[in-house]
């Protein structure tokens, strides 16, 4: 028996609706704020993410699933979907539009990890970009967005978390600082701590490891190397959070593994997900686009990660999105004709309807419309047919109603509705 990739999750049908639900709040949101939807290639050239995630973190070094092509090309499934959209930006000339750009994406990313609970080699996100307005509220937007989403799906026990990350030139003052407190206590620190000394200093003040935490406590902070334009400008992003009455929580240590952030940087998080807490996560790009070889274009986003959602989704949630379905029991030589008849009839006018074919009997055609949890069966057998009606029967209460069988849509919508 061949199985499944480990870290490679199959979504059976006893999963996808709570997917459906997280999919379709997420797509409701982002229409009410303007995004429209861009859908992205699974696979780019190695060096878009090469390029727009940084060589030296630990994407690209250790996790992005690579292979040549054909003609020798480097190939890489995506890790991540903003290097993509840009890409995607520069190349249809997207700058000329005169409108601001805002989009979303969902779908599947890949990344070779430990496989850990939220945490897959193939995993799904949902992502939005919105790009052209370096302005304070553009951010706010786009973590409001955010906010709403996760507050609409019922997750319990959210925290917005925010740092200012400053302007490149803030970091590059910042980091010699760093270093040299990083090698003062450089046995303290785990072994990929010890490794991100030089390659990404900054990580390692997002360590989850407790020692490295601790023996990080009392280092030079990036707060004290900011410009007076990187204050301001965040000071802006507080005051519309503030305006807006989404609560927050400054975090000095939160910081982002791609290279490309700057500024606004910000999680939310979940207490009951463990040590790898964040459900979505993002921030300002000002200069991506520009690395990628496009014009100069302000930029902010998110991207949060679909199997953590599905697994603090309340069961609540799930509740609204219940579908009446109708199982049509049909059986006998003039009733399995006349029951097929049905089926599609009740499926072109909008009516969830099934039935299971190997079903011969009424007793078995009932059993399985309980196993389906279907709230109404419509039974239909040789008598029926020549009688011209159907019996329509409650699953729940049992109530049964004779049905005309030649105006059987128009009888039944009151029925179903309660109406």
């Amino acid at each position: 028996m061949i199985k499944g990739i480990k870290g490679v999750k199959d979504l059976l049908p006893e999963e996808t609706p709570r997917w459906r639900v997280i999919e379709e709040t997420a797509r409701r949101w982002a229409d009410r704020y303007g995004f429209h939807e861009i859908r992205i290639p699974i696979f780019e050239v190695t060096t878009l993410f090469a390029r727009s995630i940084g060589a030296s973190t630990d994407i690209v070094e250790k996790e992005m699933y690579t292979f040549q092509d054909r003609d020798g090309t480097s190939l890489t499934l995506r890790p991540e979907g903003t290097a993509g959209t840009v890409r995607a930006y520069i190349e249809h000339n997207r700058a000329a539009v005169p409108v601001p750009q805002k989009y979303f994406y969902f779908g599947p990313m890949f990344r070779h990890e430990r496989p850990q609970a939220g945490r897959l080699r193939q995993f799904h996100q949902f992502g939005v970009e919105s790009l052209g307005m370096a302005d304070p509220r553009a951010d706010v937007e786009v973590i409001a967005l955010l906010w709403r989403i996760l507050r609409d799906l019922g997750l319990q026990g959210l925290t917005l978390e925010i740092n200012n990350l400053g302007y490149t030139a803030d970091r590059d003052s910042y980091r010699p600082q760093l270093v040299t407190y990083l090698r003062q206590h450089e046995s303290g620190l785990c072994a990929n701590c010890q490794r991100r000394i030089e390659t990404n200093p900054l990580r390692v003040l997002d360590c989850k490891v407790p020692e490295c935490r601790e023996m990080t406590e009392t280092a030079p902070r990036l707060a004290d190397s900011l410009s007076e334009a990187a204050r301001t400008y965040f000071t802006g992003v507080l005051h519309g959070l503030d305006a807006v009455h989404i609560p927050y929580s400054l975090n000095h240590r939160l910081v982002r593994g791609l290279d490309y952030y700057n500024l606004t940087t910000f999680e939310i998080t979940a207490t009951n997900l463990g040590a790898q807490n964040a459900v979505g996560a993002g921030g300002r790009y000002d200069s991506l686009v520009e690395t990628l070889s496009g014009p100069s274009t302000p930029a902010v986003g998110f991207a949060v990660g679909l199997e953590r959602i599905a697994m603090l989704l309340p069961e609540s949630a799930l509740q609204t999105a219940a579908n009446v379905v109708v199982y049509v029991a049909a059986f006998g030589n003039q009733g399995s004709v006349a029951g097929l008849s049905a089926l599609e009839d009740l499926r072109a006018s909008g009516i969830s309807a099934v039935s299971d074919f190997r079903s011969s009997t009424l007793k078995a055609h009932l059993r399985q419309a309980d196993r389906l949890g279907c709230g109404f069966s419509l039974i239909l057998g040789d008598d029926e047919v020549q009688k011209g009606t159907v019996i329509l029967r409650n699953m729940v209460t049992k109530s049964q109603y004779d049905l005309p069988l030649s105006s059987l849509l128009v009888a039944i919508q009151p029925l179903l509705t309660g109406s």
